[in-house]
């Protein structure tokens, strides 16, 4: 992730487009996410820029900003792939005549006609997603889930030496406001005498961040965790929702399967690693007495500054609420500085045996857990399972997710002297098993 700071971060600079000014807005000029939209029902898929409420159709608006046929050639593209595969130095380039092009200072007005108002466009999923790899970095979420089975050794004794991970589904990898099924599977309960199979009863979801892979790797080769940060693209919000029952069944040996591969939600933008760079922040600091990561795992800039200071939040709507037109509920609120594991830590392991990244791959860094349990990722953690189920203001409880059910994260950076920049949102809502 790119650490030197450049004109594009100027906390003083304004585009000529007002919503982008405005305070507490997500896409200021100094964000410039990418995404896919469709400007109306039943257009082509273009790419686009967020600024302020407006996108920007970076192909039509590729001539006045200067850019290269190749540029045309890429943003007319349904997926963001092309443009990811073109490398650090095309992206930092293009971000730069983005920022030059729709600030006060050096903008050109034109660019208006090649807007299209946000509200009203249909985003689609960004990336062709190639494989899909979910960490398990938070030590505060790993301890809360191992205690409800391990009540008295709660971690895996590998955990502070490896950044667990499991290799998940892209097929099912779905846009922010794509409904789904409630997934099926086998279950049993604790005095059940064999498993059933029907409708899971514990639906769940996991607040975590997404990572896009836009450099690939050679097989055989493993990537230094001194140049992962050259592999990532960008960032997103991810829900990687989870049947807790289905899971709990089925996951001795191997892990998670059909417990988790139903159903990943990603949020339409993605935030470059370079508009990050601001918000670049220490690794977790780990307590007295916990081990040094292994050499391959242990980078001193790494430590400095691998940390993503992005406060995340949960907010839950029931079908009720939203008839009554009641505002969702914040569930949660918490940080991913507090993440015991880095992903330059993370690509660096996932590599370590040769295994090859490509452009378009997705890796997910778990539940984002905080100490405190208004900072839990998850209602298996802020429930205990659901034996201490929310409160909400409809007067409705909730232990597990219900049909109707509707889940948003919204994710954020704001730091004195640094604009604040926003994901947008990552939504979905839960129907009943087909």
């Amino acid at each position: 992730m790119p650490a030197v700071l450049n004109e594009t971060h100027d906390p003083t600079r304004r585009s000529f487009i007002d919503s982008a000014n405005a305070p507490g807005c997500d896409f200021p000029i100094q964000n410039l996410p990418f995404g896919v939209f469709c400007p109306s029902k039943g257009q082509p898929p273009r790419i686009g820029v967020a600024i302020g409420d407006e996108i920007l159709d970076v192909a039509a608006a590729a001539s006045l900003l200067g850019e290269t046929a190749e540029a045309m050639q890429w943003a007319n593209a349904p997926y963001l792939n092309h443009l990811m595969s073109l490398g650090p130095d095309e992206w930092s380039k293009l971000r730069l005549a983005l920022s030059r092009g729709l600030s006060v200072e050096y903008g050109d007005k034109r660019l208006q006609q090649y807007l299209s108002p946000m509200a009203s466009a249909e985003l689609r999923k960004p990336v062709a997603v190639c494989d899909f790899t979910d960490f398990f970095a938070s030590i505060f979420h790993a301890t809360n889930a191992g205690r409800m089975f391990r009540p008295d050794n709660p971690l895996m004794p590998n955990y502070k030496y490896v950044p667990v991970a499991y290799h998940s589904r892209a097929s099912s990898v779905v846009p922010s406001g794509t409904a789904f099924k409630r997934p099926r599977g086998q279950r049993k309960g604790p005095n059940d005498a064999e498993p059933s199979y029907g409708p899971s009863r514990n639906l769940d979801f996991e607040l975590e961040l997404g990572c896009y892979i836009g450099t690939p790797s050679e097989l055989g080769e493993p990537v230094p965790i001194g140049k992962a940060s050259e592999h990532i693209f960008g960032f997103c919000l991810l829900n990687d929702w989870s049947a807790r029952d289905v899971q709990a069944w089925e996951y001795q040996p191997l892990g998670p399967f059909l417990g988790k591969n139903f159903a990943t939600t990603v949020s339409p933008w993605v935030v470059t690693a370079e508009a990050l760079a601001p918000f670049r922040t220490h690794a977790y600091r780990r307590p007295q007495g916990d081990p040094a990561p292994l050499p391959y795992l242990s980078d001193a800039d790494d430590q400095a500054r691998g940390g993503l200071d992005i406060t995340l939040e949960v907010y839950l709507a029931t079908e009720a609420m939203r008839r009554a037109g009641t505002a969702p509920m914040r569930i949660t609120q918490t940080s991913f500085a507090l993440m015991y594991w880095t992903v330059a830590q993370m690509i660096a392991h996932h590599t370590s045996n040769g295994c090859n990244i490509t452009v378009g791959d997705l890796i997910g860094s778990g539940t984002v857990s905080g100490p405190e349990k208004s900072s839990w990722g998850s209602l298996l953690e802020l429930t205990a399972r659901g034996r201490e189920p929310l409160e909400l203001p409809s007067g409705e409880k909730r232990g597990f997710i219900e049909d109707g059910d509707e889940i948003t994260f919204r994710g954020s950076c704001a730091r004195d002297g640094v604009a604040r920049i926003g994901f947008g949102e990552c939504r979905g809502v839960v129907l009943p098993a087909g």
